[in-house]
């Protein structure tokens, strides 16, 4: 069987991607897998490191402000759509999957016209805009929130949930690995900040801030800034003198941070929500305001009202956050409520439930 998979941007729909490509891979070891993303992003990158090739298209998306990088808008997504047609042609695919991210666009609309069926998989509860116009074309759509026939037609939907990397669900055979990995102590408590593939600059400059405090606690920190932030949060860890702050920018073995940690910082992502609930560790979400329509405070409220995360918004985090996170910690018998109940919305078959959806298409 042969199967493109489009989409990335970020980390949040590329994992999921990956996850659905290694089940696809687990029914079909002879599957021929191409992916297609955006030149100059992240998945040209983790794909090929996650063992599987990928072509990339000039694809960019709109910003929301007025600027002259949206005139060259039209150009691209014509230059993207002819490369897609290119590539479709030449691999002939049974079935093409779209998980998101500017890619996704053009490589299903040409392999909607060369007659190939279309599957989507939409990772928030609230649809993206590539994923909406989409839904005309997709046979199916794997969805990870009930209530998704807002956006899409009621027929074509599957609840499925997100799809987790298998390593991520083993997470907790890997605790003396992780402490190995990261130089922890045993017996002090740990707290695991990640913002996305790409850092949080709020989150980051609140725990930047709040090193002293964790440090006079105790606590050790497992700390994802991201690229961007990873030289300032450095020298802030060298200031202070501390063996207890572990700066990263990117963390590639997740299933040894989660294992180690006794609660996690995070933005609401659809992946970072989905992974919390896998490993069952209970968690600070602070949703990332900007997100369209809001959807990350609406990911995060889907636990919250389960009593399954505590919620901290973006603009109360400097104040608030590293107190939530040493208060969380401190409270055993919270932790325990939190991690019971997010545990119960797990879905750990998602990946294989999409692969078998996609298999059905041939």
């Amino acid at each position: 069987m042969r199967i493109i998979i489009s989409g990335g941007g970020t980390g949040g729909h590329i994992y999921p991607a990956i996850a659905i490509a290694n089940e696809l891979k687990a029914i079909d070891p002879g599957a021929d897998i191409l992916f297609v993303g955006a030149e100059g992003k992240m998945e040209m990158e983790k794909v090929p490191r996650a063992g599987y090739r990928i072509e990339g298209l000039p694809v960019v998306g709109i910003k929301r402000e007025l600027t002259l990088d949206n005139l060259a808008f039209p150009l691209k997504l014509g230059r993207s759509l002819w490369r897609a047609r290119q590539l479709v042609r030449r691999f002939r695919p049974d079935v093409a999957v779209g998980v998101g991210g500017y890619a996704s666009g053009p490589t299903l609309l040409a392999a909607s016209m060369a007659g190939v069926p279309v599957l989507i998989q939409e990772q928030n509860s609230y649809a993206g805009l590539t994923n909406k116009v989409l839904a005309r074309w997709a046979k199916r759509i794997c969805v990870a929130y009930p209530g998704m026939e807002a956006f899409f037609p009621a027929e074509k939907i599957i609840l499925t949930g997100n799809p987790v990397r298998k390593d991520i669900q083993l997470a907790d055979t890997q605790l003396e690995t992780g402490r190995q990995a990261f130089g922890l102590d045993p017996n002090k408590p740990t707290i695991l900040i990640i913002g996305g593939s790409q850092g949080a600059r709020t989150i980051n400059e609140s725990i930047e801030q709040g090193l002293p405090q964790f440090i006079a606690a105790g606590v050790q920190v497992v700390w994802q800034t991201g690229p961007a932030f990873i030289e300032r949060a450095r020298a802030a860890v060298q200031a202070t003198g501390s063996e207890l702050i572990k700066p990263y920018d990117f963390i590639y073995q997740m299933d040894q941070a989660y294992a180690v940690a006794d609660a996690v910082v995070s933005r609401a992502g659809a992946l970072s929500v989905s992974e919390l609930c896998i490993v069952g560790r209970p968690a600070i979400l602070v949703p990332f305001p900007a997100a369209s329509e809001d959807h990350q405070t609406k990911n995060a409220m889907s636990l919250v009202d389960r009593n399954a995360a505590l919620l901290v918004k973006d603009s109360q985090a400097r104040t608030t956050l590293v107190t939530e996170a040493l208060s969380l910690l401190g409270n055993a018998d919270q932790r325990a409520i939190l991690t019971r109940q997010i545990k119960l919305l797990a879905r750990p078959d998602a990946g294989r439930d999409i692969a078998q959806e996609i298999m059905k298409l041939k």
